[in-house]
């Protein structure tokens, strides 16, 4: 509101109207009538005079209107000099020294020295968006609905597009500057259009109103307006067609749109001119070019914070000496525009805070949210305006979205959630379509924005958010225990429910890894605990299978720690053993051997003979990596008899194995072709090929050893037949290479390079990267430096 406004109204300029007009204003913002112009602006701009105000203002835009030449000029000559509109040879009217009235941008009256509320809108773009960066693929696909060309081979022309996306990400920056861009090449001569239809505010701008305003905009007299609504859009749509043959083309931008309905009226019948609305819900009843808007890339952000900070200061040069920070902050925004800008402007407010102190302030905040705030533009107020439209049962499940672990949630997952027996698929689907959920990575996947995550759980509960979470964690481990039982399923035992084969279990755990590690990380509260520590052990053999060694660490720390915490022995037994194991894989020797004690000793403490035997054998196993052999020899002893005392032939088998490795090492190489060969057959004996296979690769390298290269190969094709029919892809590998370095030593240079290459692939698709380099490296060398023919 304007002071001057009132102030030249309380002095006569509109009359006696015009003073009753201020008089009326006062009453209404429960103020004396002798209140100045300067206290009723101020009394104005309260949100809670919101309506009066709104009202006010359109009944003194009719007065003025009325009497153009009369009161409108008086008025503006009374408010005194710059007051004027500035026309220049740029493609939209400066209106910056206009009076607005009304929250309608680009169609509000303006009063204008010289004379007539003018209600010119047909230049009424907002100023281009400073910082505006990226989005070349947006716009190029604006700009082809737009192109006045229409209908091309491929494309076939459409009257309305519509840009869609989260509350924040830059839907109206992207329309003003595609118009701006449409105007440049000519493409609307016509004019331009623009209406903030306010779909988020708490009273939207009907599209009656919106209809009025454009149509005054278009030049019709307040008194010419029809009084039905089916008679404005005729009225609308003959103008927008005559101004069409005249001028040519019209652009109507109608931004921040809540429904279709909205939109429906201000449609032109003219199919020169086209409609360009942004809204944060997709609206494909208006038959519209989509174009959805994602958050933008990370040089895109980082590009946004350089530019925007140097509208400010051109010497600003935070980003570009702190590109490091620059990430991280980009990160903390979510790489959303409106928090990107938000940080902009707290840093232009303070020019000396370096980026790593604002970084500092938002990661170790607990309200980020309420952090990125400038004082005119909030994040958490842009959500919220989505938030408050949404169903009781749609706003439950955005909450309960933002608990969910991992970067995306399965359908499997949701359901668990809201604790329903299907899928609400309803309720995802209206989520999808106000942009407060997206797609995922493939169907029946999704996942929040980060920042919509953060305010999910911001106005979430504690019970409810713990009911959820403990119905997930339930449903992880149910799972997780019968993909785990099908991955160690044998011929002749009992066949596990769900999953029909180890494919199909694997595909699974790789579809949930992300949620299961995040899950598994609740365990650090009490009521999770138990089901958590559970939770890990069911990963295991998974994630040894596809040697996700970090993840099996950061579970088996969770889970060991909080199994300690609530006294669970045998579950941070367990935990330790596991533990131990990946650290070996990611040769920590010494650490391995400690977690493998540990393990043992917890074993021993809680009576479990098979949990202590199976860890003196992989403490073996960490005691070889460590170059202990001979002490190793000693665990795997102790490991292969308690396994025979009990009769687990296969887990004999193993201890046999892993001591002929040991033997192997100290040169005791008869012997480990023994046990190897005794493993063999008990691994045979039970159905286990797998197990065999991987032994026939061990049975190879002492047969090697031992100066028996040709009984070598044939070991190793056996256990590379096994390993490929069980889609052991490491394992396939390593008799791939152990062949490759058979066929060098016996001067087979074409057999030893093609071995390499094939295990580079087998490793490659292990997820062993380390491996696979060593082969392609070997392999080049062979290639460039042949050995010699003996």
């Amino acid at each position: 509101m304007k002071a001057a406004l009132l102030e030249a109204l309380s002095a006569g300029a509109g009359g006696d109207a015009g003073r009753r007009a201020v008089a009326e204003l006062a009453r209404k913002l429960g103020l004396d009538g002798g209140a100045s112009g300067r206290e009723i602006a101020e009394a104005a701009n309260d949100p809670a005079w919101r309506d009066a105000v709104r009202e006010w203002g359109e009944a003194l835009a009719e007065l003025l209107s009325a009497d153009p030449d009369g009161a409108a000029g008086a008025v503006a000559r009374a408010m005194g000099s710059g007051t004027s509109a500035s026309w220049y040879d740029g493609d939209h009217a400066d209106f910056r020294g206009g009076v607005f009235l009304r929250e309608v941008v680009g169609v509000q009256v303006v009063i204008q020295r010289g004379g007539a509320a003018v209600p010119e809108a047909l230049a009424g773009l907002p100023p281009r968006p400073g910082g505006f960066t990226g989005r070349e693929g947006e716009t190029e696909a604006l700009l082809r609905a737009l192109d006045p060309a229409g209908e091309s081979g491929e494309t076939p022309a459409v009257l309305v597009a519509a840009v869609s996306g989260l509350g924040g990400i830059g839907k109206t920056a992207l329309a003003v500057e595609t118009a701006y861009l449409a105007c440049a090449r000519g493409w609307f001569p016509g004019g331009v259009l623009f209406i903030d239809l306010h779909g988020y505010d708490q009273e939207p701008v009907t599209s009656d109103r919106a209809l009025q305003a454009l149509l005054r905009a278009l030049g019709i007299p307040p008194e010419h307006i029809p009084a039905t609504a089916d008679e404005r859009v005729a009225l609308y749509r003959s103008t927008l067609a005559g101004r069409a043959g005249e001028r040519g083309a019209v652009l109507v931008l109608a931004d921040n749109a809540s429904s279709p309905d909205q939109v429906r009226p201000l449609l032109p019948g003219d199919g020169r001119h086209r409609v360009l609305v942004t809204s944060r819900d997709r609206l494909p009843q208006l038959g519209a070019r989509l174009v959805s808007l994602d958050q933008l890339t990370p040089e895109e952000a980082y590009e946004l914070l350089d530019r925007a900070l140097r509208i400010g200061d051109p010497e600003d040069t935070r980003v570009v000496d702190d590109p490091e920070a620059a990430e991280q902050l980009a990160v903390l925004c979510g790489h959303l525009p409106l928090a990107l800008q938000i940080a902009v402007a707290l840093l232009a407010e303070d020019p000396g805070q370096p980026l790593t102190e604002l970084v500092a302030e938002l990661g170790e905040s607990r309200d980020r949210l309420g952090q990125l705030d400038d004082g005119e533009r909030s994040v958490r107020a842009a959500f919220e305006l989505s938030y408050c439209r949404l169903s009781t049962d749609q706003a439950r499940l955005l909450r309960l979205l933002a608990l969910a672990p991992g970067p995306e949630v399965s359908d499997e997952v949701v359901t668990a959630l809201v604790g329903a027996e299907a899928s609400p698929v309803r309720e995802l689907k209206a989520l999808a379509r106000a942009h407060l959920v997206e797609r995922g990575s493939g169907r029946g996947w999704w996942r929040l924005h980060d920042l919509v995550r953060v305010f999910g759980v911001d106005v979430g509960s504690r019970d409810e958010g713990d009911a959820a979470r403990e119905r997930v964690l339930g449903f992880y481990l149910r799972c997780a225990d019968l993909a785990d039982d099908r991955l160690r399923w044998l011929q002749g035992m009992p066949v596990p429910e769900r999953f029909v084969d180890r494919a199909q279990a694997l595909a699974w755990f790789d579809g949930e890894r992300a949620g299961l590690v995040a899950a598994v990380g609740w365990a650090r509260e009490k009521r999770f605990a138990e089901n958590a520590v559970g939770l890990a052990i069911c990963l295991c053999l998974y994630m040894d299978w596809r040697r996700h060694f970090d993840d099996l660490i950061a579970v088996m720390t969770a889970a060991r720690q909080a199994a300690r915490r609530v006294g669970d022995g045998q579950g941070e037994a367990m935990a330790w053993n596991n533990l131990g194991h990946a650290l070996r894989e990611g040769a920590l020797a010494e650490e391995a051997i400690e977690a493998q004690s540990r393990a043992r000793d917890l074993f021993q403490a809680v009576g479990d003979g098979l949990g202590e035997a199976i860890a003196w054998d992989h403490l073996g196993l960490a005691l070889m990596q460590g170059g202990r052999a001979e002490e190793a020899i000693v665990a795997h002893s102790h490991s292969r008899d308690l396994h025979r005392t009990a009769e687990d032939r296969r887990c004999e088998a193993t201890a046999l194995s892993n001591m002929g490795l040991a033997l192997e090492e100290v040169g005791r190489t008869k012997e480990a072709i023994t046990a190897h060969t005794r493993a063999c057959d008990l691994f045979r004996a039970v159905g286990d090929r797998h197990s065999e296979g991987l032994v026939w690769n061990n049975i190879g390298n002492s047969l090697d050893s031992d100066g028996q290269a040709d009984e070598a190969i044939k070991a190793y094709r056996r256990s590379l037949e096994m390993c490929r029919e069980i889609e052991d892809s490491y394992g396939e590998g390593n008799a791939l290479y152990n062949l490759a370095v058979t066929h060098k030593a016996a001067h087979r240079p074409t057999e030893a390079r093609t071995a390499h290459l094939q295990a580079a692939d087998a490793y490659t698709r292990a997820n062993a990267p380390t491996e696979a380099a060593r082969s392609r490296t070997r392999a080049a060398e062979l290639e460039a430096n042949p050995p010699l023919t003996p």
